[in-house]
């Protein structure tokens, strides 16, 4: 079974934008495996043995936050498909929002620090993560390096390891592997604390024997498989892992074990 844990889709009206903005936005440094709609995204899953996903959708402006969530409760079809949900971080109204998130059954929330322009560890937003946490909501944030971004990038593996220790026994996923392109920081700081990393770009450039490290270091019961699709390829990145220095029991874990204990698949 394989779990992908960060896929990235719109509705087919916007699709085409959204993917002719964000290639633009990627310099022309990212390719796509899927036009970027649901109808995309589960006939590559079925080509290429993806049996489910989830969908990490971006609040990006308040006046979004009903209807993309609205949006996102409807691709939830109980079985190929789970999508989170997402919020605006300086809402005039957290609880208003986080409640409807819970309210549609979305299992968590995606944060962007370099969209949604916010440092992943304000202050400010210590109450709107303390009441997801407290709902029951898995947070993901969006971690490190980003085309749009300048350095020092909004999210880092410094940030994330304040916030595990702050948020202690809450949900968290830092995507990238805790830190695109700052991957000797997660080694150094990040790996090992009570966090899920997602492997979403990671393998893709995160040298071999780094990546092994930081799994090694953090434990793979702590590690979700993601392609960060369209712009990384999910056959590729699991044919890259295979080739990898773990064990069949560390890639069941990565692949799918890890995700169903988190979403609540299984016990």
């Amino acid at each position: 079974m394989l779990i992908d844990f960060h896929a990235h889709i719109f509705t087919d009206a916007l699709a085409p934008k959204a993917r002719a903005v964000l290639m633009e936005n990627s310099h022309g440094a990212y390719t796509h495996c899927t036009d970027m709609t649901l109808g995309g995204l589960l006939g590559y899953m079925n080509a290429h043995g993806v049996d489910k996903s989830v969908v990490l959708p971006i609040v990006t402006k308040q006046h979004q936050t009903e209807t993309i969530n609205r949006w996102a409760a409807s691709i939830n079809d109980g079985d190929r498909i789970v999508s989170f949900g997402s919020v605006f971080p300086h809402t005039d109204d957290y609880r208003r929002d986080i409640d409807l998130v819970v309210s549609l059954g979305l299992k968590g929330i995606k944060l962007h620090p370099e969209y949604q322009a916010f440092d992943a560890d304000e202050e400010a937003l210590m109450p709107l993560y303390e009441y997801a946490a407290e709902k029951g909501l898995i947070i993901v944030w969006h971690a490190g390096y980003d085309p749009i971004g300048t350095p020092p990038y909004r999210s880092n593996p410094h940030m994330f390891a304040r916030l595990a220790d702050r948020l202690a026994g809450a949900k968290l996923v830092a995507a990238h592997l805790g830190g695109q392109e700052q991957w000797e920081d997660v080694y150094d700081v990040l790996a090992g604390r009570d966090i899920y990393l997602d492997t979403s770009m990671a393998s893709k450039y995160c040298p071999q024997a780094l990546f092994e490290a930081i799994v090694e270091k953090h434990g793979a019961d702590k590690i979700l498989f993601a392609s960060d699709s369209p712009w990384s390829d999910a056959a590729e990145e699991v044919k890259r892992l295979k080739t990898y220095n773990f064990t069949s029991d560390k890639l069941e874990k990565m692949f799918h074990l890890n995700a169903e204990k988190l979403l609540g698949l299984r016990a």
